[in-house]
């Protein structure tokens, strides 16, 4: 059995070299659903498989540095002059009114600079491209079974085998910390 929750990400970016209307800067509203399996299915205290509250909560810490981000290529010459006039601007390290920001993070595939709103990816940041990073940043915190990410006409779909299931809580379903305790309820293993 699984939890599903979805995501609706807004952001920005082009396919450069792409021959095209996709090479021009243009934004999007994603939509991104992360399915949850566990090995043991529902998790008999709470009677679900993994609270999608949850999900959404572990999930978004990495996944608000693609809302209302600008997703670039690092190859893309618009990069240096977006941060450019960003200094200009005195953005380029973040602004108080800027509380969308997420966990700095450098994967394989992509580099988020919070303060910026900006996300330089290795490939071009195609829906495919997004469940490569997306299931790179949380295939440890979570028992991802399948990925579904949408934008305009666009949609792709990977599954994942399921090997191992996470410690939970037996009265919230969370989680279990490294000390075999609920971070949300206090429950100790």
């Amino acid at each position: 059995m699984r939890s599903i929750t979805t995501f609706d990400l807004q952001y920005a970016h082009r396919f450069y070299g792409f021959q095209g209307e996709a090479q021009y800067l243009h934004g999007h509203t994603g939509v991104l659903t992360i399915e949850v399996e566990d090995s043991v299915s529902v998790n008999p205290g709470v009677n679900m498989v993994y609270p999608c509250n949850e999900i959404r909560k572990v999930a978004w810490d990495v996944l608000k540095n693609f809302d209302h981000a600008l997703i670039l290529r690092e190859d893309d010459p618009l990069l240096p002059a977006i941060l450019d006039v960003y200094e200009k601007q005195g953005i380029k390290n973040g602004h108080p009114q800027n509380r969308m920001k997420g966990e700095a993070f450098k994967t394989e595939w992509a580099v988020a600079y919070p303060d910026s709103r900006l996300v330089v990816t290795k490939e071009t940041m195609t829906v495919e491209g997004m469940i490569k990073i997306v299931y790179d940043l949380l295939k440890d915190k979570l028992n991802i079974a399948k990925l579904t990410f949408t934008s305009g006409v666009n949609a792709a779909s990977q599954e994942y085998k399921v090997t191992g299931t996470i410690d939970r809580c037996p009265l919230c379903g969370v989680a279990l910390n490294e000390e075999g305790e609920c971070p949300k309820c206090g429950y100790k293993k």
